[in-house]
């Protein structure tokens, strides 16, 4: 007796489910992450040290100097500024993310492009990096955008055996206006734009993603003093139209804008400020019909610039 209950108690009885915990193991995690997310790989190590000491390196400055580093937060913003290519160093991606989609399209897209490192941070780390904003996980570092010296966009065109055409803003505070204009001089042929040094919109990453990938070939100069520049203009050859709503000419009747020419658009609601209009050798207005009071800087660059092209062409 004692023999078969020996043999007994080798049988398996009903055994408690593991409710599908075994089955969840082998359907596996998803693809593996690149090594530079990998925590303990030679090359997150790497990646990491390297996104440290860019972020401590000061930039060294150029003739027309270097903006700031800007970071770009949240998980839509920073899917769409990789979508459109807007410079990056280095992606910030928060331990035990979520892996959503727009998580999996912003590292693919990140690994796509190559150049980027990859840094996995705690949470209070990219809190602290943000001011406390809702990064959802995903922070964007840009780099700082190096501009040109508003010389060197005259002298570009002069070295191709072109008339310079060249856009300036005075008082432009938007970014996505700066991206806009950027965007239409590329369209029409231009050679640059300046933008004032101080109360002005500045080439961020907003300005980049407007511009749709056109500011990687049209550069920007940013000009300590803007009249001055514009005055340098002038005695290089190029003739400086303001755009104005009170101007003396309009846009078709002014012969100059078929040569060499630096158009300057002032903001929205103010305009040209006074020295930059006094600066102007002339002020041509868009007619408009329809009788809107102003146009905005975007959109007014675009249409002078199409004439400006046209008489060219």
């Amino acid at each position: 007796m004692a023999a078969n209950n020996r043999r007994m108690s080798g049988k398996k009885g009903a055994q408690v489910g593991s409710g599908g915990q075994r089955r969840k193991g082998l359907e596996g995690k998803g693809p593996t992450p690149p090594a530079e997310m990998r925590k303990g790989h030679k090359k997150n190590r790497i990646a990491g040290a390297q996104a440290r000491q860019a972020l401590r390196r000061p930039a060294p400055r150029g003739r027309g100097g270097k903006g700031t580093s800007e970071m770009v937060v949240g998980r839509n913003p920073v899917v769409e500024a990789l979508r459109e290519g807007v410079p990056a160093v280095t992606l910030y991606v928060q331990q035990f993310i979520d892996n959503d989609e727009r998580v999996r399209e912003a590292l693919q897209l990140v690994a796509d492009r190559g150049g980027v490192h990859l840094m996995e941070a705690p949470r209070p780390e990219l809190d602290r990096m943000t001011n406390g904003l809702n990064h959802q996980g995903l922070v964007l570092q840009v780099p700082p955008y190096e501009y040109a010296h508003p010389e060197d966009l005259a002298a570009a065109a002069y070295d191709n055996g072109e008339d310079p055409l060249i856009v300036a803003l005075d008082g432009v505070t938007d970014p996505r206006n700066l991206g806009a204009v950027v965007r239409s001089v590329s369209a029409f042929g231009g050679h640059g734009v300046v933008v004032p040094e101080r109360r002005a919109a500045g080439m961020t990453a907003g300005a980049w993603k407007t511009s749709a990938g056109t500011a990687a070939r049209t550069p920007v100069a940013r000009a300590t003093n803007l009249t001055r520049a514009l005055e340098g203009y002038k005695k290089a050859g190029i003739v400086v139209v303001g755009l104005a709503a009170d101007g003396e000419h309009e846009i078709g009747d002014l012969e100059a804008l078929g040569g060499p020419v630096a158009m300057v658009v002032g903001s929205e609601g103010k305009g040209l400020s006074r020295l930059v209009g006094e600066t102007c050798d002339f002020r041509v207005r868009i007619p408009m019909p329809g009788g809107a009071e102003s146009l905005n800087a975007g959109v007014a660059a675009g249409i002078v610039l199409y004439e400006a092209a046209r008489r060219r062409g």
